[in-house]
């Protein structure tokens, strides 16, 4: 199939973008990667009006740090991801799921920000911004917000942003402690995962965030408290089966998710002990 009738705009500048995104409103959808959009569209289970093409707009892209926080582009590449330096070092667990997110045509192409606009629940880089206390900087033609990734997600592929609003940017504050992560799929890469697990145990609290169990990223916030006040682990892993409420669909069954999830996450507790 081929997609609907549209109308393509490539903006130069941000302004430029917002202005478009404020001005069309519902009827656009800003293009980042497009390995979601443009397969929906020829389905015909996405038909907006308008297309506002990011790639031409100027600062959208790079990664750099502003005092203790990593501050990630939101066209910023997967192999950008991959290839850097400050995030192999100061978020190593990024780096890893970089690696394994689809081949490297995809790639070069795909980007941090349109993986966190598109909101699938498989989306491998989302738990380890949650893991990580990532912030989604939004940007619109007037204002500027800035919305933790826990706190990012309402349901199944819907957030807090605006149709008139533009994911600008990722925010990384500095990681302390061990980090962890781990995908099960039926590949390493090139397959949508069963379970994903990223972990930090460091400082006051560890940080447990799960991808691929239910309608949106979850962080283990009862298991993470049960950890830290020094709860033996096997009652600790009762409250992860309590907190976990896994989905059943074509690439699993719910049960294999809970008994998955909680393996991984005494895999993490032990190597980084």
């Amino acid at each position: 199939m081929i997609p609907g009738p549209f109308s393509y705009h490539r903006p130069a500048t941000l302004a430029e973008a917002v202005n478009l995104l404020s001005t069309l409103g519902d009827e656009a959808r800003p293009l980042a990667g497009g390995h979601s959009l443009v397969p929906m569209m020829k389905l015909r289970l996405a038909s907006p009006e308008h297309l506002v093409d990011l790639h031409g707009v100027a600062g959208l892209k790079g990664i750099r740090r502003d005092g203790n926080t990593i501050v990630i582009g939101a066209m910023t590449t997967q192999h950008e991801l991959l290839t850097s330096e400050d995030i192999g070092k100061s978020l190593p667990i990024l780096h890893e799921t970089a690696l394994l997110i689809a081949d490297p045509q995809v790639r070069y192409r795909g980007t941090i920000g349109g993986n966190v606009a598109n909101g699938s629940p498989a989306g491998d880089s989302l738990p380890v911004l949650a893991a990580a206390d990532a912030v989604v900087v939004l940007r619109s033609v007037d204002s500027e917000r800035r919305v933790p990734l826990t706190a990012f997600y309402t349901g199944y592929r819907t957030s807090v942003m605006r149709a008139d609003e533009l994911i600008v940017a990722i925010e990384v504050p500095r990681v302390v402690g061990a980090q962890w992560f781990r995908k099960v799929g039926t590949r390493a890469a090139q397959a949508i995962s069963k379970v994903v697990v990223a972990a930090v145990r460091g400082g006051t609290s560890p940080r447990i965030a799960v991808g691929s169990i239910a309608p949106t990223v979850v962080r283990l916030n009862a298991t993470e408290r049960a950890l830290a006040a020094g709860t033996p682990l096997d009652d600790a892993m009762g409250t992860l089966r309590a907190e976990v409420r896994p989905i059943d669909d074509l690439r699993s069954t719910a049960d294999y998710r809970k008994r998955v999830t909680e393996n991984l996450v005494r895999r993490f507790w032990s190597e980084t002990a």
